[in-house]
């Protein structure tokens, strides 16, 4: 199978990066300004405490993409350098903020970047197509072991579960999407470790039905990626296995760390419930997967507000919704536009044109 080096090109235009900027500032100042509480804002006592807590949000992005490294590097065989492997994360988390999760974020073009830095195809199909199997089986994990140990009612707290439509329509699309997420890693599992070969029929056969035509042809090429994929994760030791999946862990829970960090930050010494905070943020990271806009820009800003504002003085949840994307999302986009051009220079123009 071949992928088209232009076409990527094309979709990862760091020019791209201004609508996902757009939408998430202009629906946190909608936020800001219609919740905006000059009292609160005047009640902020910044002190060694909240330092404290932005320093080990810091840190929480800081294992969270190592974490990611440490992984990519296990996954790939130690064929990726730190160096090489920090450069890979970064274009990858950057063409994920790019490409909205309801399409997969940036899975092909992970598999681009990784063989283009001088892993073979095979591998690289291996590497991205395992990585996102470990991240499914988190969310798949984690998903029920945090609604069974906060329950509903705390889960759920702010959206008014079952009493009003938005709140019913919250709670059966976490399950929704959470089902469908446990059937696709199931799906994959099966392709991956069982019989990749009737997958690909499987795909194959029901995309050559009628109005499915259109699909054959990403049909054969995701069944060869499957193929590809089982073969690569054959007779790898426990090592691979133990470490691949305690960092695909570890960068997960770092990750929504973070907001546990920041509320922290402004909660002052008060007692904060941390458990219910991050069980939250994994239905929010299950729901996000949903949105249509790059990286859940607006959605993720709005589920901020409603689902954490109860854990945060009134009127700074936009505030602190804003600072959470300036943490964890909105640096990918500079980091990646910034990376991209010289890496373009380095690894694609002598090869593509």
């Amino acid at each position: 199978m071949q992928i088209d080096g232009k076409d990527v090109l094309h979709k990862l235009n760091p020019k791209k990066i201004i609508w996902p900027l757009l939408i998430g500032f202009t629906v946190t100042a909608w936020l800001f300004y219609s919740q905006f509480d000059r009292e609160a804002f005047s009640q902020i006592d910044w002190t060694w405490h909240s330092t404290f807590w932005m320093i080990l949000a810091g840190v929480s992005v800081f294992v969270r993409d190592f974490a990611y490294m440490v992984r990519i590097r296990v996954l790939t065989d130690n064929e990726l350098n730190w160096y090489r492997s920090f450069i890979v994360i970064m274009l990858w988390e950057f063409s994920s903020a790019l490409a909205p999760g309801i399409i997969g974020g940036g899975f092909v073009f992970a598999i681009f970047i990784l063989n283009r830095e001088g892993i073979n195809l095979g591998k690289s199909i291996t590497t991205i197509t395992f990585s996102s199997f470990l991240d499914g089986i988190f969310l798949a994990v984690m998903a029920p072991l945090v609604y069974f140990m906060v329950g509903k009612q705390a889960l759920f707290s702010g959206v008014s579960v079952g009493q009003t439509a938005f709140g019913n329509s919250i709670y059966y699309s976490f399950w929704v999407v959470y089902f469908i997420i446990l059937a696709y890693k199931i799906f994959i599992a099966y392709a991956l470790f069982i019989n990749p070969y009737f997958i690909k029929k499987l795909l194959v056969g029901v995309c050559s039905i009628g109005f499915l035509k259109r699909f054959r042809k990403g049909a054969v090429t995701t069944g060869d990626q499957l193929i590809i994929a089982s073969n690569g994760l054959r007779d790898k030791n426990l090592k691979y296995w133990g470490i691949s999946l305690l960092a695909t862990f570890a960068s997960w829970t770092a990750r929504y760390s973070i907001v546990n960090c920041l509320i922290h930050a402004f909660h002052g010494q008060t007692p904060l419930a941390d458990l219910i905070v991050y069980a939250k943020q994994v239905v929010m990271g299950i729901i996000i997967l949903l949105s249509p806009t790059p990286g859940g820009s607006g959605i993720a800003e709005v589920m901020f507000t409603d689902f954490l504002g109860e854990f945060i003085h009134k009127g700074l949840a936009p505030t602190l919704g804003i600072l959470w994307r300036l943490i964890s999302y909105y640096p990918y986009l500079i980091v990646g536009a910034f990376i991209l051009p010289r890496w373009i220079r380095e690894r694609l123009v002598k090869r593509i044109f």
